[in-house]
């Protein structure tokens, strides 16, 4: 919270939501198998694939806002428990494409249903996931993360004493 606000700042809210969000996700997949994290990545990964996408790495990490290392990580862990495929990309040898397998897709299927009556009971106090509120909701949502954020400063001797 900042000195003189009457409340907690929007940030201090985003942050706790997105932890509250997290954990509830991490709990109610974890019988499948997941992670919320991993879940992020199939659940995106089915959804590109239903599009008739087959992406790189690179672009699911992109997709999702994760690191590309952290990408490549969760994948790896992935394709030991059966759910995915990773393999060369024919156009690109340095990017490794990534696809469902069968059990991945049943998987996906089951954790997007789970996840998708969590998400009805958190949007409960707007209205449930349909209403009005929830979509003005989502439009604030994506309106922020679409927002580029500057570049940090470096701390200078010829930045210092300037102010922005």
């Amino acid at each position: 919270m900042s000195k003189g606000s009457p409340g907690p700042t929007p940030g201090f809210l985003v942050w706790r939501l997105a932890n509250k969000w997290r954990v509830a996700v991490d709990r109610a997949v974890a019988p499948l198998g997941l992670t919320h994290a991993q879940y992020s990545l199939v659940a995106s990964l089915y959804g590109m694939q239903r599009a008739g996408e087959r992406p790189s790495q690179r672009r699911l990490a992109d997709h999702t806002g994760m690191e590309a290392l952290y990408v490549s990580k969760l994948a790896r862990a992935l394709e030991s428990a059966g759910l995915i495929d990773r393999t060369r990309d024919p156009r690109d040898p340095r990017a490794v494409q990534l696809a469902l397998t069968g059990q991945g897709r049943a998987v996906t299927r089951q954790a997007i249903g789970v996840v998708h009556d969590l998400l009805q009971q958190l949007l409960e106090p707007l209205g449930g996931l349909d209403a009005p509120r929830t979509r003005a909701f989502t439009d604030e949502l994506t309106t922020l993360l679409d927002a580029p954020l500057a570049p940090p400063v470096p701390n200078d001797e010829s930045t210092q004493g300037t102010s922005p």
